[in-house]
């Protein structure tokens, strides 16, 4: 299958072994609705919600890479219902067989999201997904420390030695030492540019102690990170994990002025497994309601991909504070910056084992 990209989009194949589901048929009810998700990244009070709406128990099962996802739709026997993944991997779970094709006679609300993902690059025709949030990748950072030197090399900085992080994310991080040695090839399967940006993360060991996590929202907000790669959303969130009596005013994120930084959206799927398919589809269309979103904006800190929460809205109604407006991702943004592609499996594997060298060395 060729691979997908912004200027060259396609349509994910199809397989006769797994249908959609037929249209207007009754959610399936009683038992449990089994979800695969991020930690913390969907509201526990809109699923118990949602549940009791449809008389199911609604159980969450965490991953914190999509390599632990897929490992976990592939165990035997295992079932999932509803699945968030990243658009790298949406292409290969589909030909993968992991994926069940959706109806959208049950997504209606997919008409909320922004346009350009109504059908987007990865997934044309929205055969698979819809999408979830949108954010970018930066730098979160405590701005009652840090006050000079904004950027990548923040995480360079030997000053906070011992309180820096990466996002434990094998394209994530390497991106991150390719962008801020001046390389925009983030998709390269090129070995030798793959292993130079591992190269480049390696310096991080003795220069900064680094360490690695997917919690910049605990951590910077509780101190324990100065400085940490991580999601938009993430420092967003970290306004619900500071001390009592700790102003917002202390958390600070940084973004490339020209956007030429990492961008993303993730996405939300039915698995193959579902043993409740139909009833996943009306999850799929109930997060993508404009005021069921927002009631998730406020726990994840994860801004939804819908036109109706627009940057204005986000400030106005106090999601977001003004040292935190750079964590605000428009369709506009989304447009102009750089996204983390599904590459060839071959040099997926390069990827890997160069961040699995760099992670044996911390």
């Amino acid at each position: 299958m060729p691979l997908t990209r912004t200027d060259s989009p396609g349509a994910l194949p199809l397989h006769d072994d797994i249908p959609q589901v037929a249209d207007g048929l009754s959610p399936e009810s009683g038992g449990v609705l089994k979800i695969l998700n991020y930690p913390e990244y969907v509201s526990p009070d809109v699923l118990k919600a949602f549940g009791k709406t449809h008389g199911v128990e609604v159980e969450v099962t965490t991953f914190n890479t999509m390599e632990d996802a897929i490992s976990k739709l592939r165990t035997p026997g295992a079932s999932f219902d509803v699945w968030f993944p990243t658009p790298d991997v949406i292409g290969k779970a589909a030909v993968g067989k992991l994926l069940r094709p959706l109806n959208k006679t049950y997504l209606g609300n997919l008409a909320n999201a922004w346009p350009q993902l109504q059908s987007p690059f990865y997934d044309e025709g929205s055969r698979y997904s819809v999408p979830y949030c949108a954010y970018t990748s930066g730098v979160g950072y405590r701005a009652d420390e840090v006050t000079a030197g904004f950027g990548y090399g923040l995480l360079w900085d030997p000053a906070y030695k011992g309180k820096a992080y990466l996002i434990d994310d094998h394209r994530e991080g390497l991106a991150l030492a390719m962008l801020k040695n001046g390389s925009r090839e983030i998709n390269t399967e090129d070995p030798v540019k793959i292993k130079q940006a591992g190269t480049w993360l390696s310096e991080l060991v003795p220069l900064m102690n680094i360490k690695t996590g997917i919690a910049a929202y605990q951590l910077v907000a509780e101190g324990q990170a100065t400085v940490h790669h991580c999601w938009s959303g993430d420092m967003i969130n970290a306004q619900s994990y500071l001390p009592k009596g700790v102003d917002a005013d202390v958390l600070g994120y940084w973004y490339p002025s020209d956007d030429l930084g990492v961008v993303g959206t993730d996405s939300i799927a039915v698995p193959a497994s579902a043993t409740k398919p139909v009833l996943a589809h009306l999850l799929l269309n109930h997060l993508l309601d404009p005021a069921v979103a927002q009631e998730n904006f406020s726990f994840t800190g994860y801004q939804p991909a819908l036109s109706a929460i627009t940057p204005e809205k986000m400030v106005t109604d106090e999601f977001v504070t003004e040292g935190l407006k750079s964590a605000i991702v428009t369709p506009e943004v989304y447009a102009r910056s750089q996204q983390i592609f599904q590459i060839s499996p071959a040099a997926e594997a390069v990827w890997l084992d160069t961040w699995s060298q760099f992670k044996a060395g911390q």
